[in-house]
């Protein structure tokens, strides 16, 4: 069973580092710095949204924009930080 929970905490810790690479380069990208026409930079952005986009979009709907600031992937952040404690805190202490 602690095999199950750490497999877990890789999976979330996994996707929380492709929400951030996934904000830094639409970031890079915005401001001109990456260019999309480039095939590894628009491979590796399309895997990043293909990954992220189902679940951002979910949150999107309901979060009201501040103009040009998308604060959907720190809200799926904090989600996933706040998911992986509450299972370490409910299921964890009886197997360590």
């Amino acid at each position: 069973m602690k095999s199950i929970f750490i497999l877990l905490d890789s999976f979330i810790t996994i996707y929380l580092w492709v929400i951030i690479a996934n904000a830094l380069l639409s970031w890079l990208v915005a401001f001109n710095i990456l260019n999309t026409q480039n095939r590894f930079v628009f491979s590796v952005l399309d895997i990043t949204y293909k990954l992220t986009d189902p679940i951002l979009n979910k949150i999107r709907r309901f979060v009201p924009t501040f103009g040009s600031i998308d604060i959907s992937p720190i809200i799926l952040i904090l989600a996933l930080i706040f998911l992986r404690n509450l299972v370490f805190e409910i299921f964890a202490p009886s197997l360590f």
